[in-house]
C-alpha cells in the first residue's frame, strides 16, 4: 500500500519548505507550501477532504480568529499610532526610547496576537525614531524580540501559545504563574543586550541616520486615534479574559466578543474582517491536515513508543530546551508546535507550559525563528531599512541563551517541569 510512503514524502517536503521559508525561484511562502502539501494529499488520494478537515482543530482556529478581530479593533481605533506617538513624545534620550519601545511592544504582545502587533507597529516605530534622526534598526530588532518575549506571558499572546492553551485546556492564571516571570525577565534582557550591543548606534548620530536606500513613506492606512473605540477594545479584551475563568468554551466566548465588536457604528464589518491574518489561519489549517495525516500512519505510533521507552519525549527540559531551539529556528515555532502536538498525544500540563514558554523565547535566536521576525524585516524592507541576518543574530543569540536559561531555571525551581526525565 502506497499511502504511508506518499504521506511521509508529502510531510517531509512540506516541512523542508517550512525550514526554507519559500520555494526556490518562486514567490511561494510558508502558507503556500502548506497548502500545496494538502493539495498533494488530495491529488494522490491518500486522504480525502473530509479526513483532512477532521484533523483540523476548529476551536483553536476560531479562537485565533476572534483574537484577531479584537486586535483589529485596536488597529482601526488608532491605538497603535497613539502608542508610537507616546514612544516619541516620552522618549527623551535614545536609551529611554529603546526602553519604551521594548516595554510597549512586550506589554501589547502579551494580550494581543504578536503577529498583528508587529505588523502594525513596525512602520510606526520606524517613522517615530527616524524623525529624530536615529538608526531604526536597533529599535525594530528590539521591538521584534520584545514581541516574542512578551507573547510568552499569556495564552493569548502568540499563535503557538493560543494553540497550546486551547489544546491543553490550560488555565490562564496558572499559565501566567508558570511563564509570566520568565517573559518579564526576557524583556529586561532584550533591553539590556540591545542597549549594550548597539550602544554606539543608539545615540543621535551627527547629521542623523543615513539609510542604505532612501526611506520610503510610511505604509498602510493612517488611523486617527479614537479614544472611545480604544476603550471599547479594552473592555472587550477584559471581558474575554473574564470569560476564560468560566465554563464557557473559549472559542465560543471569543466569538461572542468578536460579534459585539463587529456590530460597530463607526467601522464596517468588512474593515474589521479585512484586518484578520487569513494566511496565518490557512497555514494553521493546512499544517493540521498534513501533520494529522502523518499521525494516522503506523510510523508515528512506532516512533512515539520508541521515544517514550527511551525517555526522549519532551517531558523534561533536557529534551524540551534543545528541541524547541532547533525546531523554532529551522521550521519555525508555529509549525514546530503544531507538529509536536499532533504526534505527541499525552503531554503533561507542565510540559505544555514549558513548550509555550521556550518555543516563544527560542524565536529570538535568528530571523527565521519567528513569523513576527519575518514580518518585521519585510515591513522594514518596504520602508527602505535593511536588517541583515547578522544584525539580528548578534543580539538575538545572547538574548535567547540568557532568557531560555532563566526560563529553564524558573520551571525547575517552581516545579512545573523537571530537568531530567523521570525513570
Amino acid at each position: 500500500m502506497l499511502d504511508t510512503p506518499i504521506i511521509i514524502a508529502v510531510f517531509v517536503l512540506t516541512y523542508i519548505g517550512m525550514a526554507a521559508g519559500r520555494l526556490p525561484w518562486l514567490q511561494v511562502d510558508r502558507t503556500g507550501i502548506a497548502l500545496l502539501g494538502v493539495i498533494a494529499l488530495l491529488a494522490t488520494r491518500t486522504r480525502t477532504l473530509d479526513e483532512i478537515a477532521a484533523r483540523v482543530d476548529m476551536p483553536t482556529l476560531v479562537l485565533l480568529f476572534a483574537l484577531m478581530i479584537i486586535s483589529a479593533q485596536f488597529v482601526t481605533s488608532g491605538f497603535f499610532e497613539q502608542a508610537a506617538h507616546r514612544i516619541t513624545r516620552l522618549g527623551g534620550t535614545p536609551v529611554r526610547t529603546l526602553a519604551l519601545t521594548v516595554a510597549t511592544a512586550g506589554a501589547i504582545s502579551a494580550v494581543l496576537a504578536n503577529d498583528i502587533v508587529i505588523f502594525a507597529l513596525t512602520p510606526l516605530v520606524a517613522a517615530a525614531v527616524r524623525e529624530r534622526g536615529l538608526d531604526p534598526r536597533p529599535y525594530l530588532i528590539a521591538m521584534a524580540c520584545a514581541c516574542n518575549a512578551g507573547s510568552a506571558a499569556t495564552i493569548i499572546g502568540a499563535p503557538q501559545t493560543i494553540l497550546i492553551g486551547e489544546l491543553g485546556d490550560l488555565r490562564l492564571s496558572t499559565y501566567v504563574l508558570a511563564c509570566g516571570m520568565p517573559a518579564l525577565v526576557a524583556l529586561v534582557l532584550v533591553f539590556g543586550v540591545i542597549a549594550l550591543v548597539w550602544r554606539n548606534r543608539l545615540a543621535l548620530p551627527e547629521g542623523g541616520f543615513t539609510p542604505e536606500t532612501p526611506l520610503a513613506p510610511p505604509i498602510g492606512e493612517a488611523h486617527p486615534h479614537d479614544r472611545n473605540q480604544t476603550n471599547k477594545g479594552l473592555i472587550a479584551l477584559a471581558a474575554l479574559l473574564a470569560l476564560f475563568s468560566t465554563d464557557l468554551p473559549r472559542d465560543v466566548g471569543g466569538l461572542l466578543i468578536a460579534a459585539l465588536l463587529l456590530a460597530n457604528r463607526k467601522f464596517t464589518s468588512r474593515t474589521m474582517i479585512a484586518a484578520v491574518d487569513w494566511p496565518l489561519l490557512l497555514l494553521f489549517a493546512c499544517l493540521f491536515g498534513v501533520t494529522g495525516a502523518l499521525g494516522t500512519t503506523p510510523l508515528m505510533g512506532l516512533l512515539t513508543n520508541a521515544l517514550d521507552q527511551a525517555n526522549l519525549l519532551p517531558e523534561s527540559l533536557v529534551v524540551m530546551a534543545p528541541l524547541t531551539l532547533l525546531m523554532s529556528n529551522t521550521i519555525g515555532n508555529v509549525p514546530s508546535v503544531i507538529l509536536l502536538l499532533q504526534i505527541w498525544q499525552t503531554p503533561s500540563p507542565g510540559a505544555l507550559y514549558g513548550l509555550a514558554l521556550l518555543s516563544s523565547l527560542a524565536g529570538n535566536l535568528l530571523l527565521v525563528g519567528s513569523l513576527s521576525n519575518i514580518i518585521m524585516v519585510e515591513q522594514a524592507e518596504r520602508l527602505g531599512i535593511t536588517i541583515k541576518f547578522a544584525d539580528f543574530a548578534r543580539t538575538g543569540i545572547p538574548i535567547t541563551v540568557l532568557s531560555m536559561a532563566f526560563g529553564i531555571l524558573w520551571l525547575i525551581v517552581t516545579g512545573f517541569m523537571p530537568w531530567w526525565p523521570h525513570p
